[in-house]
């Protein structure tokens, strides 16, 4: 925390700087404003495109916790189906994948929302990664 706080700090004394170095290019008559707003947007772009690469940095779970899994009671097939909701698949793309019935893939899907006690299918898979069942 202390690390990001120092970062941020100084970048907004290094920007800080940089309005005023312009501010005064500007003013002396050494450059045109075109240039000093050119020069501002580029070190913004850059800086924008280091703060996207670091938040996009996320820890993935390499693990699946399948002791987790055996606790809920959650089957083989109901497992199989719930991969398939977290790749967006709807009830009859599901089931032509997995070669089964539209009625067996409901029926499926009201287990796992029971089991996962959730409402929804999206908060089915949010609450599967929290608990490590899913990759994240």
């Amino acid at each position: 925390m202390k690390k990001t706080v120092f970062v941020f700090s100084a970048l907004i004394v290094a920007l800080l700087l940089l309005f005023k170095l312009s501010e005064y290019t500007y003013l002396s008559g050494n450059i045109s404003i075109e240039i000093a707003i050119g020069t501002v947007a580029i070190v913004f772009f850059i800086v924008g495109i280091y703060i996207n690469k670091k938040s996009l940095k996320k820890e993935k779970i390499d693990f699946i916790d399948h002791q987790k899994i055996e606790e809920l009671g959650i089957s083989k097939r109901e497992y199989e189906v719930l991969v398939q909701i977290s790749k967006g698949f709807s009830n009859k793309e599901i089931a032509d994948v997995l070669f089964l019935s539209e009625s067996t893939i409901k029926t499926h899907v009201s287990n796992l929302l029971v089991k996962l006690d959730s409402k929804r299918r999206t908060q089915a898979i949010q609450k599967a990664k929290d608990l490590h069942i899913l990759p994240v």
